[in-house]
């Protein structure tokens, strides 16, 4: 095969990428050691499912600094490229501090990137705010979430719990309006 016939083939994959939805990773804490939560390894190793089966082109991890360093973002990086996703398909969003701000920075990089529908990588407690934040902004999304396998049945009832009272605080505040 000519270069000619390579660029061209290349080309056709990078638009084929665009095409495809990319994957927003929301973060979770960072432990003080620099390893991941469960909840954030269960979601940046869902995200490389998606990218291994071709149902995103990319993905974007979003955190910011927490607590403890590295950012949430460079973690999610960094689980992908363990779990076989290449390095250039990995975009990190190191800003966001907030459900809202992962949403709104991943927008910003969506439009930079040529990116048309999102793939919102999160917990199912979580999906439903994380949408209607998403569908706020004006980002065609729909959400994905890994099996919460292994986690103690206190914890995902204290996550839905939390998340209540969180999707009605956006509800009446009015969060993730453009």
């Amino acid at each position: 095969m000519g270069n000619a016939q390579m660029l061209c083939l290349s080309a056709d994959m990078e638009e084929d990428l665009n095409k495809r939805p990319v994957a927003i990773v929301l973060g979770a804490a960072v432990w003080p050691d620099g390893r991941p939560s469960p909840t954030l390894r269960r979601r940046a190793l869902y995200a490389a499912k998606l990218y291994q089966a071709g149902e995103v082109g990319t993905i974007i991890g979003s955190g910011g600094l927490g607590q403890y360093p590295p950012s949430e973002a460079e973690v999610i990086a960094r689980l992908c490229r363990e779990a076989g996703v290449p390095a250039p398909a990995i975009l990190q969003e190191d800003q966001a501090s907030t459900t809202e701000e992962n949403l709104r920075f991943s927008k910003a990089m969506m439009a930079a990137n040529g990116f048309e529908t999102a793939v919102i990588v999160t917990d199912r407690y979580h999906a439903p705010r994380a949408k209607l934040v998403a569908r706020r902004l004006g980002i065609r999304a729909r959400a994905s979430c890994p099996a919460m396998a292994g986690t103690a049945w206190h914890r995902v009832i204290k996550s839905w719990l939390r998340e209540i009272p969180a999707c009605l605080w956006y509800l009446l505040r009015g969060k993730g309006q453009g």
